[in-house]
């Protein structure tokens, strides 16, 4: 297997491509391709570019969504805090599904089943987070913590995390 690197706004677009939780890179090229899963580039052939290795892509999307100010513009906190939600998503769909051991005292915050959050409280609000196969409660000022929690049960830094929270 040959490793390629890759610009931040090609890795986003793949990404964004999956279709369900563990696909790989490439089967979504291929798919997106229309290349068979049999169909593989003739051991003869060289590379026209050295192969260099990927760095990690833990932060990627965050780190890029900070800079780009996109959180900056949105007024609304829910509008933010969703945007970072399907971030994290993309960035890492098998990690966000930790999400879903995220609770407070008496609601779920997180599930792939709405009913489940309307059934752990009177005005729990859940809305799809967007680009995902889950739901979050939306009728809460602990949209930062969740944030919190949840980046830290998939690996992230602290001082991402701070400032991802900040901008929440």
């Amino acid at each position: 297997m040959k490793t390629i690197e890759l610009d931040d706004d090609l890795y986003f677009f793949i990404a964004s491509q999956t279709r369900h939780i563990g696909e790989s890179a490439s089967d979504i090229l291929r798919r997106l391709l229309e290349q068979p899963a049999s169909a593989r580039v003739p051991a003869t052939v060289e590379p026209a570019v050295q192969a260099q290795p990927v760095a990690p892509a833990d932060a990627m999307g965050l780190q890029e969504l900070l800079d780009s100010g996109a959180l900056q513009q949105e007024e609304k906190s829910i509008n933010r805090f969703m945007l970072v939600l399907s971030t994290l998503y993309r960035d890492n769909p098998e990690s966000f599904t930790q999400a879903t051991e995220i609770k407070g005292r008496k609601r779920v915050y997180f599930s792939q089943d709405p009913e489940a959050l309307r059934a752990s409280g009177s005005t729990t609000k859940p809305k799809q987070v967007p680009d995902t196969p889950f739901w979050v409660i939306t009728n809460t000022s602990r949209k930062q913590n969740m944030v919190a929690q949840l980046m830290a049960s998939m690996g992230y830094n602290e001082d991402l995390t701070a400032r991802v929270c900040g901008a929440v």
